[in-house]
């Protein structure tokens, strides 16, 4: 017998970018491995989908009926339920079917649309049940996931980072792209967590981990105009790796109404 918690890493529709988030972890992973039991981790050869679990992890959308049905039964079995990455916090990339007629999408695609079984659209887990605890990013950061897991661990409420990429790169004394160089940077209405990595580089952060608090997208998206982004652009800066989030879906579905409208 063990004591040792029980951890479950569960994949829905997604591109396993943050199961690797686990094993990129490296030396950390085992010593973590040390502390806690890993009972179903596919990716790390751990296979019992129907455990009892202190932990779940879940990476991916649900985008199937199949998807809903197995994260009910995933979180009954589940003390905490942590969604990582952007696909299961926000819906990722696959919610762009949500702007789009997916029946015929389908219909245009596949030459017997009538074997596809998916919904309509890609929502977050969090549409479908309680989600105690939510890490973005895309992927996302190794050093989250472990300090998610300690705090646990230790019985105390994991932290929420909520600071805008902004702050990130004042606090690294990083140049701003959006000031100094003209570049449409989505810094301002975007969590950090990545370290700033894009602008460290010179180049403008795309929100690759979802909106942080007080953001006011419609402001930054005035000011992509004021740069010279078409309205079709303006819309796809926030229709993008985490469009399906309420504070960008908002603002990227009314550029794309000004673009329809030839505004």
């Amino acid at each position: 017998m063990t004591n040792k918690s029980r951890i479950a890493v569960h994949k829905f529709s997604s591109c396993d970018g943050c199961q690797l988030a686990f094993l990129n972890l490296g030396e950390a992973l085992l010593e973590l491995a040390g502390l806690v039991d890993f009972v179903h981790f596919l990716e790390a050869g751990f296979d019992d989908a129907a455990a009892q679990v202190d932990i779940a992890f879940i990476e991916g959308s649900v985008s199937t009926p199949e998807d809903a049905a197995r994260l009910r039964a995933i979180r009954a079995n589940s003390r905490y339920l942590i969604t990582i990455g952007a696909c299961a916090t926000a819906g990722g990339v696959q919610a762009l079917r949500n702007l789009a007629d997916a029946e015929a999408w389908t219909a245009a695609v596949y030459a017997s649309p009538e074997f596809i079984h998916s919904l309509a659209t890609s929502t977050p887990i969090r549409a479908e049940v309680k989600v105690d605890l939510e890490l973005w990013g895309c992927p996302v950061n190794s050093r989250q996931v472990l300090a998610a897991v300690r705090a646990l661990l230790f019985g105390v409420a994991p932290v929420v980072e909520n600071d805008k990429v902004c702050m990130e790169c004042k606090r690294r004394g990083q140049v701003c792209v959006l000031v100094a160089r003209g570049e449409p940077c989505m810094g301002p209405v975007t969590r950090t967590g990545c370290g700033a990595l894009c602008p460290s580089f010179g180049r403008d952060c795309y929100a690759c981990y979802g909106p942080a608090e007080n953001s006011n997208g419609a402001a930054l998206a005035n000011r992509f105009v004021g740069l010279g982004l078409a309205p079709a652009a303006v819309a796809r800066r926030f229709l993008a790796i985490n469009g399906a989030s309420s504070e960008f879906d908002s603002v990227g579905r009314s550029w794309r109404e000004k673009q329809n409208d030839g505004g």
